[in-house]
């Protein structure tokens, strides 16, 4: 690509973070932004059509986001990685969209365990020389009130959603939020955002029993967060009038005290000694943690042949028998039967509601 060109930035989807990731881009980086088109069926068979069999869903999900991007006239890909081998990825995604023929620019943010501004201030100035930091700084700070912001409003949904009166009323309010957050251009603008629809959260009428069925979720990051690539699953369990309940989110990833890997571990014990990578380590204790809560169930979901996720698997079953919590696995992937999904989650909801009642 010509050093000229003016950049046309892009990225993969993840969730509804697309607005905090516009902004710094926006906001640090000389070019203008051109989202993927949301995903869709045709997004995954894109990526599955041009991966290598065994990689993970993650993989093939991002591959598809950039074939649509470059098609709709991106000419400049950020990828960010690490934690397991999907930081080994972003090398492999550029060589197989140029063997497709596409002429663009690549950049892999590998190592996202430092999240410091400073270290990602090293990293944006590497494509952006005239970036200062204060500029810089600013940015990042909007970026991250927008994040806590989504994360907040998110959590009370997940929790609330399944017990609305009105069918539909949260989810038209989510996406009026949603757009109104996209519009922000300072963390003044997000807070006065933040608070005025969590009030309007708080008045969506609903009838929530006072001891609801409560599931946590746990797994890999990216079938959790981007909720195309796990079916739904957290709708799919509001549906039945289950609160529920997910560690894992980016405000939690990059700057929660919580998530520390000696604090994870001590607190996964006896079921882990040493860390097992990724998020595996994150969902042991998590699983221990909902347990202790009195949860009455838990959905552990990953990508098929996701290492760390299966090697967490025995100690998050030892769990389940010791703290007799029933745990439902799905492992996805390209052939996932939605109506399988669906099944096995019907089938789970009974024995949940059998289970309380006896209790």
């Amino acid at each position: 690509m010509s050093n000229n060109k003016e950049k046309v930035i892009s990225f993969p989807h993840i969730g509804n973070y697309h607005t905090p990731i516009t902004k710094l881009i926006e906001n640090t980086l000389e070019g203008k932004v051109v989202l993927a088109p949301p995903i869709t069926k045709k997004t995954i068979d894109l990526g599955a059509k041009n991966s290598p069999d065994f990689v993970c869903v993650p993989f093939k999900y991002n591959l598809g986001n950039y074939i649509e991007a470059l098609d709709n006239g991106a000419n400049f890909l950020i990828q960010a990685g690490g934690g397991c081998r999907f930081g080994y990825y972003g090398e492999v995604q550029e060589q197989i969209l140029k063997d497709l023929g596409y002429d663009f620019e690549f950049f892999s943010l590998v190592d996202t365990s430092n999240v410091s501004p400073i270290a990602y201030y090293k990293e944006f100035k590497k494509i952006n020389p005239k970036l200062n930091f204060r500029q810089f700084y600013s940015a990042f700070k909007l970026a991250l009130e927008q994040v806590n912001a989504i994360d907040d409003i998110e959590k009370y949904i997940r929790e609330n959603i399944g017990f609305e009166v009105n069918e539909g009323s949260f989810e038209k309010l989510e996406k009026s939020f949603h757009s109104d957050l996209s519009k922000t251009n300072n963390t003044k603008e997000v807070k006065n955002i933040y608070n005025e629809y969590k009030f309007k959260f708080e008045q969506i009428p609903i009838d929530k029993p006072k001891n609801p069925l409560r599931v946590g979720i746990v797994g890999e990051l990216y079938v959790l967060m981007e909720p195309f690539s796990s079916y739904f699953i957290e709708k799919e369990m509001a549906k039945k009038g289950i609160e529920v309940k997910r560690f894992i989110t980016i405000s939690y990833l990059l700057f929660s005290k919580d998530h520390n890997e000696k604090k994870l571990i001590k607190y996964a014990n006896p079921y882990l000694k040493y860390a097992i990578g990724a998020d595996g380590t994150d969902s042991v204790a998590r699983t221990k943690q909902l347990a202790e809560s009195g949860f009455d169930g838990i959905i552990h979901i990953k990508p098929f042949g996701c290492t760390p996720e299966v090697n967490s698997m025995p100690p998050v079953q030892r769990v389940s028998r010791d703290y007799n919590i029933p745990v439902l696995y799905f492992s996805f992937d390209t052939q996932t039967s939605e109506t399988g999904i669906k099944t096995r989650l019907e089938a789970f909801y009974d024995m949940l509601i059998m289970r309380k009642e006896k209790i």
